[in-house]
């Protein structure tokens, strides 16, 4: 295989960086590729796509194993796109847990920020409540 663009290359046109790529196809989500006559790692169009594909999943913080699955899938174009849902649906799921919580943490830490800047730290809500977990509302939404 003498057509195909080297890692260093490869890496640019993807976005994912030459150790990422080699991860990548050490636990399987990159097939082996062609290597020169020099042994070096040539790339085609689709390795790029896949790269890409992959990269652009990560970015939406679908993990590892939900990448390998959704590569499957779309290695078999005649399937119905059920499965691929299910797991953007629970991806979704996950966000949404992260934004309610972010959303408490946001409202703990102003009210710690709004109760706790006036007078000594002898008083000061906002040592008080990280001393004491009792006092933290966020906490307790999240025991």
């Amino acid at each position: 295989m003498q057509d195909g663009l080297p890692i260093g290359r490869a890496a640019k046109a993807s976005g994912i960086k030459v150790p990422t790529i080699r991860y990548y196809e050490q636990i399987g989500l990159l097939p082996s590729v062609g290597r020169s006559q020099s042994n070096r790692r040539l790339y085609d169009a689709v390795d790029i796509d896949r790269m890409k594909f992959i990269r652009h999943s990560r970015e939406l913080g679908f993990d590892i194993d939900a990448i390998r699955t959704l590569l499957r899938l779309q290695d078999d174009p005649a399937r119905p796109c059920g499965d691929a849902d299910l797991i953007a649906r629970e991806r979704l799921t996950e966000v949404r847990t992260k934004i309610r919580n972010l959303k408490l943490l946001e409202a703990e830490l102003s009210r710690m920020v709004d109760e706790g800047s006036h007078g000594r730290i002898a008083t000061c809500r906002v040592i008080e409540t990280l001393a004491d977990h009792a006092q933290c509302s966020y906490h307790g939404a999240n025991a």
